[in-house]
């Protein structure tokens, strides 16, 4: 096989003579250099399972799989998700996986007897099924327990459960692709074409050098973590249905190292010597004099043909946002011609997408005492955790560091990680700046594109390390604080996503239906660029800074409190985080303006700070507690004094009755309680109090919300147009009042499982456009006046499995154009339906998230 290579960055196109970074004037090659000059230092290890360790065990416990023990486990679970009121979820991802495995090891095993391949004595896979089986015989008995840290202690285990059958999955699918040796020979050479274009000129190309042409560049002397990713990438490649595989990752932490151990592989290196003198046959030929591109593209489509017939790897290394239009120029018809780009960002469009995780803790340890030159029982070893922690494992961190202590005696690495642990301090103001230099070139990129989006991506790092930014709450944000609409807010998420500057996941079972429903929608970030985030906030002098970004610690908050207290500051976005030892002793500051606070925190009760009296300007306040139980909130009252505040999140938090605290917010207009109590806060509420313009509230994942309050409907009954209520299982019924809110376009009542039924005054709504009652699966009958919903557009009942009837004013929906239902709903609506009516009716496509479990 011919491997062809070539670069393409921002430029277009590096040029050997031309150091990384400089512009190519007017140049854009289609194929660059003669030889593939990747960028040695983008390097990064991806760990994936250890493939080979398991792969003798394989045979022998796949036998088990399609027995009978797989069968009863198959029923129980079918039977278990048909009535769970718990984790149902998971008991769903679990069926998925069983049922993606079932086939894969029945042809394994198949191939394995044909083959006759030994079989070990193992039972790796049967005591899996039969510690599954004993978790969903488990479910009846923990289901009605009320002791929270046995149910606590299930969760875990069909977690681990759940996790265990994706390495499995993953498994057998690599196991399933090795088999294919024979097409392994996908690599055999490296040649590279010099095509470059001027604006109306026309480059006559020299000779190409064949004492270059062969020369592929060798990968790092040590290497770690990559050799099962090596063995995932040529399974990918070798795919019939995708002619182009797109390696992503961050700057610094593997690409080019993984493509050069590929072009390397030591089955590849054989082949080489029997082709070396038919390419130079092609190297004597002098580059034709080419007239526009599609004349170059047309001359190497020709070249590569006549290298073959033997297959061919093109890749295409860093190729950058602005230069993907070239990928698809390489694409030619051309029997087993696979292309293969490595880049920074996500390009879904060309084919499936590597991403690259980072190293675990113990190859991170081992590749940064490599490059520390550490010897066993070294005097520093108590001290090499900390250092690996603060590289957040990104390999090129851990090259630099490793090699600057290396050598130096233990007081340097203390004083070093001392510089590091300070507040206003990262590894990123390391002296060597090529690790910030690589990670703020995306970011730079970024602010290219749209300076709006780069923004966007410093306020990530307003959040805690390690965990789950709500997408609602980015909305709240973004929304107010760049002013932008919020499907503009949403698709900049997801700008950030492709950049690979943040990671969206969908949490909800149908991820792949688009409603405007955000509230399992969640960013995750590497925590190298959350560094970064937070280092480019803090290059302006504190109380100048636009985000003020706080951490406080039992180590820090007693200095930090008296530099803080007294001082004004003017930055516009703020977030303070606390530790579970913080005792709401607040210092004085003074953010006159402030227009988002963000406040993170752990402790079981919570005082709100007293400096909120004089945020006159403040329009989002996000409230997230981060411990298990909720938390109880107090100076509440002081809410009442945020006179322009538009948007409020609380997360985990005990709401008190709202009657009784005084707030009174003019300009609310969106309101949400995540995972909070919430149950006392709506009594004996009057008109007018608290919030007279809410427009929308979201009510998610609240335990004890059990109805809604007649006061409260005719409190926001003339302004309130978004109403979600979900996954709020103890909802058992709906005011009638809730008739009377004129505004309400968009109802959303998803998987209240106890409830039984919808008022009939919900029939009264002018504007609702969207009702949306999915997987309540207690209601039994849909009100018979349901069709005077003149305005209704969408309707999802997916998962309403008791509802058997529908009435005869469904005929009567003006409207209505999509209905989303199970299989059985489906038949009943076209019964109900003439033929020329235009009503799309489909079925619920549940796609279960398994990379988030």
């Amino acid at each position: 096989m011919v491997v062809v290579t070539s670069e393409l960055g921002r430029n277009g196109g590096q040029i050997g003579a031309l150091p990384p970074g400089e512009p190519v004037p007017l140049l854009r090659p289609i194929l660059s250099a003669v030889v593939l000059t990747v960028f040695p230092h983008l390097r990064r290890r991806r760990r994936l399972r250890r493939l080979n360790r398991k792969m003798a065990s394989l045979n022998s416990s796949v036998c088990g799989l399609v027995g009978l023990g797989l069968q009863e486990l198959f029923t129980k679970l079918k039977e278990v998700i048909k009535n769970a009121t718990s984790w149902k979820e998971t008991f769903q991802s679990i069926m998925a996986k069983l049922e993606k495995l079932q086939p894969l090891v029945e042809e394994i095993t198949k191939l394995s007897k044909e083959l006759d391949q030994r079989q070990l004595e193992t039972t790796d896979f049967d005591t899996l099924i039969i510690k599954a089986t004993e978790l969903v015989d488990m479910y009846p008995k923990v289901s009605k327990s009320k002791n929270v840290f046995k149910k606590s202690e299930y969760t875990k285990n069909l977690c681990h459960l759940d996790q265990s059958l994706d390495q499995w999955l993953k498994l057998l699918q690599a196991y399933q692709s090795r088999d294919l040796k024979e097409l392994l020979k996908l690599v055999r050479q490296l040649q590279e074409l010099v095509i470059g274009l001027y604006q109306n000129e026309k480059l006559e190309q020299s000779q190409i050098s064949s004492t270059r042409c062969c020369e592929v560049p060798g990968a790092p002397d040590f290497v770690i973590g990559l050799d099962d990713t090596l063995n995932e990438l040529k399974a990918e490649l070798l795919r019939e249905e995708s002619s182009v595989l797109v390696l992503t990752a961050l700057p610094g932490c593997g690409k080019t190292t993984l493509v050069q151990k590929l072009c390397k592989d030591h089955k590849i290196e054989a082949d080489l010597k029997l082709i070396v003198q038919n390419l130079y046959q092609h190297n004597s030929r002098t580059a034709p004099v080419l007239r526009d591109e599609e004349d170059a593209r047309n001359c190497l489509e020709q070249l590569l043909k006549d290298i073959g017939p033997s297959p061919i790897l093109l890749v295409l290394d860093d190729v950058w946002d602005e230069t993907e239009y070239l990928i698809d120029k390489f694409r030619f018809q051309i029997p087993e011609y696979k292309i293969l780009v490595t880049s920074r960002f996500i390009f879904k469009e060309f084919g499936p997408v590597y991403e690259l995780k980072k190293l675990n803790h113990e190859e991170a340890v081992t590749l940064f005492r490599y490059h520390a030159k550490l010897e066993d029982g070294s005097s520093k070893e108590d001290l090499v955790k900390e250092v690996v922690q603060h590289c957040k494992r990104v390999p090129l961190a851990l090259n630099l560091i490793g090699l600057s202590l290396c050598g130096r005696p233990r007081v340097i690495w203390q004083r070093e990680l001392k510089k590091w642990s300070k507040w206003d301090s990262s590894l990123l103001d390391f002296k060597d700046e090529e690790l910030l230099l690589r990670l703020k070139s995306s970011l730079d990129v970024l602010g290219t594109e749209d300076p709006i989006l780069k923004e966007c991506f410093l306020d990530l790092g307003s959040f805690l390390e390690d965990t789950k930014i709500p997408v609602t709450a980015l909305i709240d944000i973004w929304t107010e604080f760049h002013e932008l609409e919020e499907d503009d807010a949403t698709a900049f998420l997801f700008d950030l996503s492709r950049s690979n500057m943040a990671n969206v996941v969908v949490t909800r079972k149908d991820v792949d239906e688009e409603d405007d429903y955000y509230s399992e929608h969640f960013v995750t970030q590497h925590d190298m660029l959350r560094e970064l985030a937070i280092h480019q906030c803090r290059q302006d002098p504190e109380t100048q800074r636009k985000r003020l970004i706080l951490e406080l610690n039992e180590k820090n908050l007693r200095d930090r409190w008296k530099e803080l207290n007294e001082r004004t500051f003017h930055a516009h976005l703020v977030s303070i985080t606390t530790d579970g030892n913080f005792s709401s002793n607040w210092c004085n500051m003074n953010l006159p303006e402030a227009e988002v606070l963000i406040l993170n925190f752990q402790s079981e009760n919570y005082a709100l700070p007293y400096f909120l009296k004089n945020m006159s300007k403040l329009k989002v306040l996000i409230i997230t507690n981060h411990g298990f139980f909720p938390t109880k909130l107090t100076n509440f009252e002081l809410l009442g004094s945020l006179t322009n505040l538009k948007r409020i999140r609380f997360e985990r938090v005990v709401i008190p009755p709202l009657s009784e605290t005084s707030v009174k917010l003019e300009k609310l207009q969106k309101l949400s309680f995540f995972m909070c109590k919430v149950g006392q806060a709506f009594g004996s509420i009057q008109r007018s109090e608290p919030f007279p313009n809410l427009e929308e509230l979201n009510i998610d994942y609240c335990t004890d919300f059990v109805e809604l309050p007649m006061g409260f409907c005719d409190m926001v009954k003339n302004a309130l147009r978004k109403l979600s209520i979900t996954h709020c299982h103890k909802l058992l019924t709906l005011p009638e009042q809730i008739g009377e809110m004129d505004c309400l376009e968009v109802l959303r009542l998803r998987s209240c499982i106890d409830l039984e039924s919808l008022p009939d005054s919900i029939c009264n709504f002018s504007r609702l456009n969207f009702l949306d009652i999915s997987d309540c699966f207690s209601i039994r009958d849909l009100p018979e006046e349901i069709g005077n919903l003149c305005c209704l557009e969408k309707l999802n009942l997916n998962g309403c499995s008791r509802l058997q009837e529908l009435p005869p004013s469904v005929l009567d929906f003006k409207r209505l154009k999509d209905v989303v239902c199970d299989e059985e709903l489906k038949e009943l609506w076209e019964s109900y339906l003439p033929r020329e009516a235009e009503i799309k009716i489909r079925l619920a496509e549940v796609n279960i998230n398994l990379n988030w479990l």
